[in-house]
């Protein structure tokens, strides 16, 4: 079996590195930080097929909600995963295009449904009736949410029982290539590592980690803005989206919120902080569906950068002209990982070529 390296130990690397230590192969994972200390780690991690377009996309991630739920036949449990499925409703702009969008799932077989509003109350009775008023609200009862970082803990230290090596505060500058094949890496710390095998797993990180020796994959990061509360009286169960924010529940009655207008009133070099005025005018968004959880200030507030190709869809496989080099970058993340996972280790053990990954080649930046 070779010896491979795997770069990046957030979702994806963790569950690369558990398939391919399972199949046998020697792997060793190097992280610039810790095991979820990137993009994992600062995600609002909502597993779902709802918006995922064209219909090739949609199938990989009906593929990843299922790949997490069969993770239970494997791990005897899943405490990293939630269900609970998504309640959502929109302002009255926005309704014929949700109409639209939920009858073209319906038509692809995806489980969503329309509910009223006293079903929506009966799913989640500390919602605000006069928050939903009279908006139709959809039901997706198989969508659900991950904590990355536990779940990437999970798949990395069952790779480590299968013999998987774990290197932490090793960053990855560059490819050892000789001959139009790479042959290992260079850390930051001018180390070289030797492998039969690099599987760059770093996503928006990727180029850098290649340190210019493999062909640029284009992206187009985008950035989200998080806000948390302290515990709160409330018992929310699921995901929730509304025209006036997004929240779902994040562990011992805190609440996770997103809101996408506000994505663009934050950059990464802002300092983030809880009482910063954007983290408090969401909270204070909250209170206007969750009223009986007032007087309440944000806990923590993160700034992240999604990792996009340019095309807005996923890139697994190898890159053309770079022999023993396999990119995975994907927005998706947090509903692709363990379905990705397999199918990349199964093409990289196996030599085959996974059909549902055909559409998602970076091969086609380069054609």
């Amino acid at each position: 079996m070779p010896d491979i390296i795997v770069i990046g130990a957030g979702v994806l690397g963790t569950s690369v590195a558990y398939r391919l230590a399972s199949a046998g192969v020697k792997v060793t994972v190097l992280e610039a930080t810790r095991v979820g200390g990137g993009t994992s780690g600062v995600s609002f991690a909502w597993t779902n097929s709802c918006n995922k377009a064209p219909r090739a996309y949609h199938d990989l991630n009906v593929a990843g909600m299922r790949a997490h739920a069969a993770l239970m036949d494997e791990f005897g449990s899943t405490p990293w995963w939630h269900g609970g499925g998504r309640i959502e409703w929109k302002a009255p702009a926005e309704r014929a295009e949700q109409k639209a969008k939920v009858a073209r799932l319906q038509d692809w077989d995806y489980p969503v449904e329309w509910i009223d509003r006293k079903q929506a109350l009966e799913l989640e009775p500390d919602i605000a009736p006069e928050a939903i008023g009279d908006a139709p609200v959809a039901w997706y009862p198989r969508d659900g949410w991950l904590d990355p970082v536990v779940y990437a803990h999970a798949m990395m230290s069952a790779a480590r029982r299968r013999g998987a090596v774990l290197r932490i505060q090793t960053r990855v500058a560059g490819l050892i290539v000789e001959g139009g094949a790479v042959k290992g890496v260079r850390t930051a710390s001018g180390e070289t590592v030797y492998a039969d095998q690099v599987v760059n797993c770093t996503g928006r990180w990727s180029n850098e980690a290649s340190g210019g020796d493999a062909p640029v994959v284009p992206l187009a990061p985008t950035i989200g803005f998080l806000v948390f509360t302290p515990p709160v009286p409330a018992s929310i169960q699921r995901v929730v989206a509304s025209p006036i924010c997004d929240f779902r529940p994040d562990g011992a009655g805190r609440l996770m919120l997103h809101w996408g207008p506000a994505d663009a009133t934050v950059t990464p070099e802002l300092g983030v902080e809880p009482g910063m005025d954007q983290a408090i005018d969401l909270v204070k968004r909250l209170t206007r569906i969750l009223p009986g959880i007032a007087p309440v200030k944000p806990e923590a507030a993160r700034v992240t950068v999604r990792p996009i190709p340019k095309d807005g869809l996923s890139a697994i496989g190898p890159v053309p002209g770079l022999q023993n080099y396999y990119v995975m970058v994907t927005h998706s993340g947090a509903t692709l990982s363990p379905a990705l996972g397999a199918m990349a280790a199964d093409e990289i053990v196996s030599g085959t070529r996974r059909p549902e990954l055909a559409e998602f080649r970076p091969a086609r930046f380069f054609a």
